[in-house]
């Protein structure tokens, strides 16, 4: 009988896709792979290490996994992905429920670290970062329709908040080739809506052809039969050119939403994030953006609390969202980061004018997001069915101005049971918050 596992994957789409790519290699390894917790005898705990929220998410969701060891049947408790990528020995040492530790780029020996160390040769594993196989197969975890493609990992752009580089390494890309056929198996196997993934997308292709190829891959990607919506996120604003827009706009598959990292608009505080480019060149890229594709969704994220961010220097954060009414908008209190550049800069801002400033700006954007809904009530939009509510009775799923986990939903009520899955046309009557409601739109007989 072959050892039951089951993974709990944290953190962001990319760190999905790599628990997806070490579930096929356990199945592949002949381990019976499974959803509950309770059933399994080893725990694959997939961690983020971003920003202190999900250091804190990965640490209680390890001590809530290890207490299965005297309720249930576990053997053996496993860290992967980028805390323990990150923190390596320290895990174990600090938190003596972890077995074993296996930074990423050990990911594809997964199956045999399980093997030996249930026979009582637990070691810790950290092979180098660009081992990671970025072309390895996967078992999708998601819904069956959904699937992030990531086509690169690690990132060169070295904000000074961010340590992902250091967990990371070194911005890698795919091959095109590679990609498509990766998609193309999705949609085999009954994707239909493709999410394309990077730290930086908008540098695909920069180090393995020395030119920015998004636009080119997804303009392939749209041909691969059995795609109806391909989505882009993390999008840098000084690289998103006019053949990028241009393609959103009249490539058919490719849905007007684009998820661009902001992070401030202030210049002195871009400078020292060390992010490319001015107020004056994010305004002028926002501008053209809405003027080549003048129904695109666009979703961004700030951060407050940047260390030196005077009051007015917020207030102009403020101001520019304020101008701007992004679709969708998050906003983060500033984290200080081991081993990143910002952690050591003077000035840092009291932690709770962190949290204040991002609270304030979330809660007009809340005004913002109920005005834009309310300009689509008495309009019809595809959605692709996402489930069914007992609770309200109604069906519930995603338009194109939609990224799953991050977005809103749209609600709706239909005359007749669905299928998750398909894609239906809901006229919208209402909204609540960042919500839509709805009822679907039957085809008329001839």
């Amino acid at each position: 009988m072959s050892i039951k596992v089951a993974m709990v994957s944290l953190g962001c789409p990319k760190n999905q896709v790599d628990a997806e790519q070490m579930l096929y290699t356990l199945k592949q390894d002949g381990y019976t792979l499974v959803s509950e917790e309770a059933e399994a005898e080893v725990i694959i705990i997939n961690t983020c290490g971003f920003i202190e929220d999900a250091k804190s998410e990965a640490i209680e969701n390890i001590i809530e996994a290890a207490r299965y060891k005297q309720e249930g049947k576990l053997k053996l408790l496993v860290v992967t992905g980028c805390l323990a990528e990150r923190y390596r020995d320290d895990i174990t040492e600090e938190i003596p429920e972890v077995d074993m530790v296996v930074g990423i780029g050990s990911n594809g020996k997964i199956g045999e670290l399980i093997k030996s160390a249930l026979k009582g040769d637990k070691k810790n594993s950290y092979g180098e970062k660009f081992s990671l196989d970025l072309d390895a197969k996967r078992v999708l975890g998601g819904m069956p329709y959904t699937a992030y493609i990531k086509i690169a990992d690690g990132c060169d752009n070295c904000c000074t908040y961010c340590a992902i580089p250091q967990i990371r390494g070194r911005f890698r890309s795919r091959t095109e080739e590679s990609i498509v056929e990766e998609a193309k198996y999705l949609a085999k196997n009954g994707v239909t809506e493709l999410i394309v993934v990077a730290q930086d997308t908008t540098a695909y292709g920069i180090d393995i052809y020395g030119e920015y190829r998004l636009p080119s891959l997804l303009k392939k990607l749209c041909k691969v039969d059995g795609i109806h919506w391909i989505r882009t996120l993390y999008t840098y604003p000084e690289k998103i050119t006019d053949e990028l827009l241009y393609a959103i706009r009249d490539e058919e598959k490719l849905v007007p939403y684009l998820d661009i990292p902001i992070q401030h608009c202030n210049d002195e505080i871009l400078k020292k994030m060390n992010r490319k480019g001015t107020k004056a060149d994010i305004e002028k890229t926002l501008t053209k953006i809405r003027e080549i594709v003048p129904d695109i969704t666009l979703r961004t994220t700030f951060i407050t609390g940047f260390p030196g961010e005077t009051e007015a220097q917020y207030e102009e954060l403020c101001e520019f969202i304020g101008k701007w009414k992004f679709d969708r908008l998050g906003c983060f209190a500033y984290s200080e980061e081991e081993d990143t550049l910002a952690a050591t800069m003077k000035d840092q801002v009291p932690k709770q004018t962190r949290i204040d400033r991002a609270e304030h700006i979330m809660e007009e954007q809340l005004l913002i997001a109920r005005a834009k809904n309310e300009q689509k009530i008495d309009t019809d939009t595809e959605v692709l069915i996402e489930g069914y509510d007992n609770f309200i009775r109604c069906y519930y799923g995603r338009s194109v101005a939609d990224a799953p986990d991050v977005d809103g939903k749209i609600f709706f009520l239909v005359d007749a049971p669905q299928h998750i899955g398909e894609y239906v046309m809901v006229h919208i009557n209402d909204c609540i918050e960042y919500d839509l409601l709805g009822e679907m739109i039957y085809e008329s007989a001839e």
